[in-house]
């Protein structure tokens, strides 16, 4: 082979190992440019959604709703107050002082109608719409307690009643009393039934329709509507069994209609206050077993 040959030779193989090599490197990079991207596809942040709400501040807010609706239900439910406008005058009173509120709504008797509802006047004047008394509690709740808060917290004071006939013979007025308390979401309702005989001028009480001694039997009468109550699906889930001792601390709190008892129960006695209802109501002919069978009992047929 002469000198020439093997110049020419030469260059071709060192041209063909340059080529190779170029080949590789422009692999390498496409290789390296792929992997790059691939590590930024990894690392992009995440899009945060910063409306979630955890379980416990659902949980909260449909409480709070649910708390509303029982007592809207409450406010606006229906009486006979319409049809007993000749016989009631309503009465109001307010005060708004530094330290708190008073509204107040309740019934007073026509006394032309009969001289003895004077005793239903009488008792609500001086013993139940006490003001004063009502007064004296708020300022006594704030000296005990030591907190800021307290001192500076305006607490509010309200009262207003349903009002049920019963064969023009008795009357049946509910009070449901709403006490704001400082610290508090929403306000709690108490409540206290009375049942006045337009007739006698006086008023009754559980025993006078029920048999002595027939409050475990009426619990269990009631406990027994709760339980159809929650089968039912009705307002009742998470409610639970009425006791003797509570039964007996609220017995006196119920409306008599033409068809039924309605007993009415505090914040937290039967349910939680976010719900169920106030009340229970229980027909006449689920109650024969502990009615009293006298001609002064309106409830017996």
């Amino acid at each position: 082979m002469t000198k020439l040959k093997k110049l020419n030779a030469m260059k071709s193989l060192y041209l063909f190992i340059f080529i190779l090599l170029f080949s590789n490197c422009k692999n390498d990079k496409q290789e390296d440019s792929n992997s790059n991207s691939d590590v930024f596809e990894v690392v992009m942040p995440a899009v945060v959604d910063t409306l979630r709400f955890d379980d416990s501040e659902i949980e909260t807010f449909n409480k709070s709703i649910a708390i509303e609706l029982k007592q809207k239900q409450l406010i606006e439910k229906k009486d006979e107050s319409d049809e007993l406008q000749e016989l009631i005058i309503d009465k109001t009173y307010s005060v708004e002082k530094t330290d708190y509120t008073m509204n107040f709504k309740y019934p007073l008797l026509n006394t032309s109608f009969k001289t003895t509802h004077s005793n239903f006047n009488d008792f609500i004047n001086d013993y139940y719409i006490n003001i004063s008394k009502t007064e004296q509690d708020i300022l006594e709740s704030k000296l005990l307690c030591d907190s800021i808060e307290a001192k500076t917290f305006r607490e509010e004071r309200y009262i207003d009643y349903k009002i049920y006939n019963l064969n023009d013979q008795l009357i049946s007025v509910l009070f449901y009393k709403e006490n704001f308390y400082s610290g508090a979401v929403h306000p709690s309702y108490s409540f206290d039934g009375f049942n006045f005989d337009l007739n006698r001028g006086v008023f009754m009480t559980y025993e006078d329709f029920f048999n002595q001694d027939s409050e475990p039997e009426l619990v269990v009468i009631l406990n027994e509507n709760i339980t159809k109550k929650i089968g039912k699906g009705d307002l009742y889930y998470e409610c639970w069994e009425l006791s003797t001792d509570d039964f007996i601390a609220n017995k006196n709190n119920f409306v008599l209609n033409q068809t039924y008892v309605e007993f009415y129960f505090d914040d937290c006695v039967v349910c939680p206050s976010y719900t169920g209802t106030y009340s229970i109501e229980v027909p006449l002919v689920d109650l024969q077993s502990v009615l009293k069978k006298y001609e002064t009992n309106p409830l017996v047929f």
